[in-house]
């Protein structure tokens, strides 16, 4: 069956970074796209950012661009999402997930604070 396990969170201060990664399994990972979503307490699910399935092509919501970098590894059937300079408002449980496949994993935990 479908899986996917987010990994890499963590408390950081403003400023720091952090690699979150997501395992896939139970599907042909290499033939969908995947996107990163992140979800704050009191606020609905936000698209964060998105890859192609070949990892060709990528995009951005706004407020991350130039900070974020998203990237997959087909061999490994792994998602990555590089967060780098983080701010508080960027606090939020992340989750991947698989273009047209009705999924989530558990997410795995980012809080910025000093």
């Amino acid at each position: 069956q479908v899986q996917l396990v987010e990994s890499g969170g963590g408390l950081v201060q403003p400023g720091g970074s952090l690699r979150l990664s997501c395992a896939a399994s139970g599907f042909s990972f290499s033939t969908y796209a995947m996107r990163w979503y992140r979800q704050a307490p009191g606020k609905e699910r936000e698209l964060v950012a998105g890859i192609s399935s070949t990892g060709s092509n990528t995009w951005y919501t706004d407020s991350v661009k130039g900070r974020f970098t998203i990237s997959r590894d087909n061999a490994k059937n792994t998602m990555y999402l590089q967060v780098n300079s983080l701010k508080p408002d960027d606090t939020a449980t992340y989750y991947c997930n698989a273009v047209n496949i009705v999924y989530w994993g558990q997410g795995t935990q980012v809080t910025v604070s000093s």
